[in-house]
Order: structure tokens, then sequence, then C-alpha cells
């Protein structure tokens, strides 16, 4: 075992060495010695910012609306046209859902289940962020990820966030949840193969390998990339990604009118980054808004979502 408690094998399959960096960090983290955040929101490490964020709009009477706001789950289709897709891959339906923070509000897991089965899907994804306080217990984030896992598709898969801690892994994938550490796995349909590739969190941790996620991937196979931050775009694009999946950003989570971001929590990505659909290259990619909520239990003109991303091929469609 060793490494307070991490299991040979998922040392082994992150590598020691990004191994023993995240756990530093994680322990940094926990003891209030670092903060993830830029600028203004660094300065957790001296008090609350999300409180003082909370504050405010109570103050301003906004705490009920925020509530609300943040329980309106948007289903998201997005048409991802792949010129190399599979027949048998036509018309794929592949939930994602990222940025849960199980553990922020008791009846938002509750809410997201209960939209997540009623949308048709044939294969779901989670990129990251099932915790939410870095300097709290995760135990009452995994008993909400132990009671969603039965829900999810049979073919599911998962990646870590900046706010999730490596030993959250094994014990979700001894519920049935398997996670990628810069790792590929394949599904497959009447023969033919989809790669679904998974790094670890590039953002904070930066214990992410996009070369080593995708070693062994023969050329030409159509591969889909788990990056729980979309400040990956440049490299996954180089390196032939053909789709880039991402959360993160929470859209901005409390934007002004039209849904414009007042905080950006994405170094080096453009605005377009930040939600949506957008392109680099040859690559498309996509960030969520979040299904659930980060901080504080409060949006403003930027909707949670689940996103089903639909997959064609431009000479099927």
């Amino acid at each position: 075992m060793n490494e307070r408690g991490i299991p040979r094998q998922i040392r082994e399959r992150l590598g020691p060495e990004k191994t023993g960096c995240r756990l530093h960090l994680q322990e940094q983290l926990k003891n209030r010695k670092i903060a993830q955040g830029l600028g203004l929101f660094a300065l957790e490490r001296h008090f609350s910012v999300n409180a003082c964020v909370a504050a405010v709009i109570t103050a301003f009477g906004l705490r009920k609306r925020g509530l609300r706001n943040i329980m309106n789950i948007r289903v998201e289709e997005h048409e991802v046209f792949l010129p190399a897709l599979p027949q048998a891959f036509e018309g794929f339906r592949l939930l994602q859902l990222t940025a849960l923070h199980c553990d922020l509000d008791p009846g938002l897991m509750e809410r997201i289940s209960g939209v997540m089965t009623s949308v048709p899907h044939d294969a779901v994804v989670l990129t990251g962020d099932y915790h939410n306080d870095v300097r709290q217990s995760f135990d009452r984030s995994l008993e909400e990820m132990l009671a969603l896992i039965p829900k999810l598709h049979p073919v599911r898969f998962a990646i870590l966030g900046n706010h999730d801690f490596l030993e959250m892994v094994p014990i979700l994938e001894d519920a049935g949840l398997p996670f990628l550490l810069n790792e590929a796995t394949a599904i497959e349909r009447a023969g033919e193969r989809l790669w679904i590739c998974g790094i670890d969190d590039p953002h904070f941790f930066q214990s992410h390998d996009l070369n080593q996620a995708r070693e062994g991937i023969p050329a030409g196979d159509i591969t889909v990339l788990l990056s729980h931050s979309p400040e990956t775009y440049r490299e996954a694009a180089s390196l032939g990604y053909h789709l880039h999946l991402s959360g993160h950003t929470h859209g901005g989570q409390i934007c002004g009118p039209g849904g414009f971001p007042i905080y950006r929590n994405a170094p080096g990505c453009r605005r377009e980054h930040l939600s949506g659909s957008w392109r680099e290259g040859k690559m498309t990619g996509y960030t969520s808004r979040g299904t659930g909520t980060a901080g504080v239990a409060a949006r403003f003109h930027c909707p949670p979502e689940i996103t089903v991303h639909i997959l064609r091929s431009p000479t099927l469609s």
C-alpha cells in the first residue's frame, strides 16, 4: 500500500513522480499553505472568499434566487462532426457530467440524478471535481458519489479535477467507476473502436500527461480526450486528439447579463474556451458550464448543464 494508503497499482498507473508531487500539493492545500486561485482568490489562504461572496449575495436579497438557479439544470445537445468516425458510432450519445461538487448543497445531487436518468445516452464521462472544499474531509462527497454510481450508464469513465484527492480513486473504482489516470480505454461496437483518453488534473496539480494518455492507440482511430480544464487545448490539438471535453470553468458561474464571466479561472484560455463549443486546428472542443456548482450555492446568468455529445460523420449525416 504505502504513500498514505494509495494502492501500489494506482501509484504505478499515475507514475511515482506525479503521485509524489500530487500528494505533496494535496497536503499543502489541506493545511492552507497554498491556494488554488490566482490574484484575489489566492487570499483563500487567509479567509474565505466564498463566504464573502455568499454574504454579498445575501445582502442584496439574491440568495434564494441563486439557489433556484443551481437547480435549473439544462440539457445541452452538442453535435460533433468527426470525419474518421466509424459507422458503428454514428449518432453515439456521450453524456458528460462535470464539476458536481457533491457536498455543496444536499438537494443538488438528487436533482442531477433525476435529470440525467431522463436523458437517452450510450455512455457517460465525468470530467472531475466531485469534492468542493479542499480543506475539509471528502467523506460526504464520497457518500454522494457512491449513491450516484449505480444510476450511471454501465459504460462510464471518470477523471480527477483540481478539487479531488487521489485517495478517492480506489474507493470509487471499487464501487464501479473506472478512472483514467493519463490512460486510455476503448469502447467497442460492431468490431469498431472509439478511444476515451483521460488525463489527471492539468490546472492545479499539473499531473497530466497527454502523450502517455494516447500511447498504443492506432493511427487514425478517433480519440476523445477528457481533460478537467480546457487549458490543455493547444497541446491536445498538436498531438492529434479529435474531441476535447472539459469543465472546471463553471462558465463563470456568477456572470453579468448575457453570460459575461466576471472571473476566469483558466489561465491561457480565450473567452471562447470558458463555455460551449470551440475549435483548435482540426480538434473540436467543448467546455461545460458545470453540472453542479462550486464554492457558493448560487448561479447568475450561467445555468448548470448536463451535456450530450452526439457524434456524427460528415459523410453519413
